[in-house]
């Protein structure tokens, strides 16, 4: 007979992996995008495959698009989806590239539960990768923060939405 002590332990143990665990899942989701794993790991850098297919995060700082000023367009580094133009682009002091609104029709948008918090997680609607986080705490227009993992784009210079 169970003891109430094990009772109570594969409780916290079930709670904490409901807390820890990713919240929303892409493995029963589609996109226009599927690859394998083993196909995203032979196109991604270490890190890109970390944040875009694992909802990893950058450390802040370290992207050389936080400081990016040039006008142009950013893309999803899985897929090539135009994302972000520069012209929503600011400086929120993160450490992260933000942007005020995204290209139309480029990103999804799920409820991220990880660590106990809950956050809006975006992603591209194409290929489902992972790019960051919406806040609330954004400037005009729209309110709104995307902050975003440089390493989950690149940019095309002198491009315009």
């Amino acid at each position: 007979m169970p003891s109430r002590r094990i009772f109570l332990l594969s409780g916290v143990g079930a709670l904490a992996l409901s807390v820890l665990r990713p919240g929303g899942s892409r493995a029963d989701e589609t996109f226009e995008v599927m690859r394998t794993d083993a196909e995203w790991k032979a196109m991604l850098t270490e890190e890109q495959y970390r944040v875009l297919r694992h909802e990893d995060t950058e450390r802040p700082f370290t992207s050389a698009l936080n400081t990016e000023k040039r006008k142009g367009i950013f893309h999803c580094a899985g897929c090539d989806l135009p994302v972000y133009s520069s012209e929503a682009k600011y400086d929120s002091g993160t450490g992260w590239p933000s942007f005020w609104e995204s290209l139309p029709n480029a990103i999804g948008l799920r409820e991220d539960t990880t660590f106990g918090m809950v956050r809006t997680e975006c992603h591209c609607r194409r290929c489902g990768g992972h790019l960051g986080h919406v806040f609330d705490d954004g400037p005009q227009p729209t309110g709104k923060r995307h902050c975003i993992n440089g390493i989950a784009m690149t940019f095309v210079a002198g491009t315009s939405s």
